[in-house]
């Protein structure tokens, strides 16, 4: 009898010892991989390989600040640029974008707020700058950080003629913590100039009278022209 139980145990052991073994692989891979199914020391080394590539466009940055004159003066070369590929905020639809959906385009970031005053006075700029330069090789993407809904940005933007813009929006204000921990963002507005692969070349904080023919000439050479 004793025999017996031995021999039925065995097997039982066995199995109870593949699925923890099949549960321990399965927790192993979920912390390796995480929640999201990304890898995070792969995210990670794609990262950094973004910011090296960036960093080899120093001298272009550098070169552009020779533009930076009269309205556009206080716009600063990124020393050393750096990929801004996934700073995130909703598009006008209100889905999840990125910087990288992007691609192709430079862009000229702009962080805004109906309770930022220079803002409010720079927006009109931004709109004919988007109105007269905005294609397929330029945009400006104007993010709005009020908090709570729509209403009151949209609202403003009716009230003061804007329809060259499009609508992006970050209700969280996460976009403009993270330009914060880069040191990018000191308050509002904060402008960035960013290229086409995602690469910021140049940041501004404060505002600027971007309608006029100095931001014309450097957002002409940024996307090259």
């Amino acid at each position: 009898m004793s025999d017996g139980r031995k021999i039925l145990t065995a097997p039982r052991l066995i199995l109870v010892a593949a699925l923890a073994g099949a549960l321990a692989g399965a927790v192993a891979v979920y912390v390796t991989w995480g929640p999201d199914g990304n890898n995070p020391h792969a995210v990670a080394d794609a990262a950094a390989e973004a910011d090296r590539a960036c960093a080899a466009k120093a001298g272009r940055a550098e070169g552009l600040s020779a533009l930076a004159v009269g309205d556009v003066a206080a716009m600063l070369p990124a020393d050393p640029p750096r990929s801004l590929a996934a700073l995130a905020f909703d598009d006008p639809d209100g889905r999840a974008s990125t910087i990288a959906d992007h691609a192709g385009k430079t862009l000229l970031v702009n962080l805004w707020a109906t309770w930022c005053a220079p803002c409010r006075a720079e927006m009109p700029a931004l709109d004919a700058l988007q109105r007269r330069m905005g294609g397929d090789a330029f945009e400006v993407v104007a993010i709005n950080i009020d908090t709570g809904d729509d209403a009151k940005p949209r609202a403003f933007l009716s009230e003061i003629g804007v329809t060259a813009l499009r609508f992006y929006r970050d209700a969280t204000m996460g976009v403009f913590n993270d330009l914060k921990r880069r040191s990018l963002a000191l308050g509002l507005p904060v402008t960035l100039l960013v290229d086409a692969e995602g690469c910021l070349l140049a940041s501004m904080n404060g505002p600027a009278e971007w309608a006029g023919d100095d931001a014309r000439k450097l957002i002409e050479a940024a996307v090259g022209r």
